[in-house]
């Protein structure tokens, strides 16, 4: 009888939707995103999504110096797979989103697959006080926002790194990205296995009902057979029903703050570490076996951190 798949946990440490004040414990200096990556990937995540801030204000910061700050020390002090975003901040024009990934050439980089409405505004309603002026301001434009991935931004990004042989993340917030994704393998401009995290609660994509798990994953199913890997991500208090549900179906998961600021109803998580030994605590507890870095490697075919460029 063979053994079941080990699965992968990506920690996604920082992100670019919670703003500083909504929790103390988001890192946002350079030495704070060190040190709650090198400790969630000590508790288990074998894959560390990172974005950059500017460590004054906590805005998001997708300048290549931002991410030089913490991306040689990351790497040097762990064998976790380095994945930097492509995401980067709903605001920023595709050219600037991509820079980090263009110049670092890393292991993994995630890829947003298609444009959606993107909004944040419901926070200001749980936020009495803020500690800098843009973050309500910020909250607030999101009610007028769509996050712009157009066929054309998309390409773009993939054009731009497939020299680097960088894999991607590709985010799917809904249905339609799926057959977004399937246009760009039928045109060759993406390979399998395709590693694709499924992102489900974010106002404008898919919501975080159990049905719209399994739907999900149907439709992969029947687009991408045996091409791809399933990760999923719950956006807020979804994040560890939805993370339980889809390990049982044989998904990957992905935690972290940039997701969710949670440890349980009104309980703020402390670190990233804290939701990763969560996650890791669901998948052993339905037999389950976490991946290590190396064996996150062999599942995805990355390229090993001895070909990036930090």
């Amino acid at each position: 009888m063979a053994k079941p798949k080990k699965v992968i946990i990506t920690c996604a440490v920082t992100g670019a939707i919670h703003t500083p004040s909504m929790s103390p414990h988001l890192p946002i200096t350079p030495s704070e995103i060190i040190d709650d990556a090198l400790n969630a990937a000590e508790a288990g995540a074998a894959v560390l999504h990172l974005h950059a801030r500017d460590p004054q204000t906590g805005r998001p910061d997708q300048t290549p110096e931002a991410f030089g700050r913490f991306l040689p020390q990351v790497k040097q002090a762990t064998s976790a797979a380095i994945n930097i975003t492509t995401g980067g901040s709903p605001y920023m024009r595709v050219e600037e989103r991509v820079k980090p990934a263009e110049m670092f050439k890393p292991e993994v980089a995630s890829l947003n697959m298609g444009s959606i409405n993107f909004g944040l505004y419901m926070m200001l309603n749980r936020y009495k006080e803020f500690k800098h002026d843009w973050e309500p301001e910020f909250l607030e434009s999101t009610r007028d926002l769509v996050f712009r991935n157009s066929f054309k931004d998309i390409e773009y990004i993939l054009t731009t790194c497939y020299e680097n042989n960088t894999r991607f993340e590709f985010e799917c917030y809904d249905i339609a990205h799926l057959y977004n994704l399937k246009h760009f393998l039928d045109r060759g401009l993406v390979k399998p296995p395709l590693f694709i995290q499924s992102v489900f609660g974010i106002l404008g994509g898919i919501g975080t009902h159990a049905e719209d798990v399994a739907h999900m994953k149907r439709t992969a199913d029947r687009l991408f057979g045996d091409q791809y890997e399933w990760s999923v991500l719950g956006a807020g208090s979804a994040q560890m029903r939805i993370a339980a549900q889809a390990a049982s179906m044989g998904a990957n998961v992905r935690v972290g703050l940039e997701d969710s600021l949670w440890a349980g109803p009104g309980k703020l998580a402390t670190s990233n570490a804290e939701q990763v030994k969560s996650a890791r605590q669901i998948i052993e507890g339905i037999g389950l076996e976490i991946a290590s870095p190396e064996e996150a490697r062999e599942i995805l075919q990355l390229k090993g951190s001895d070909n990036v460029n930090f």
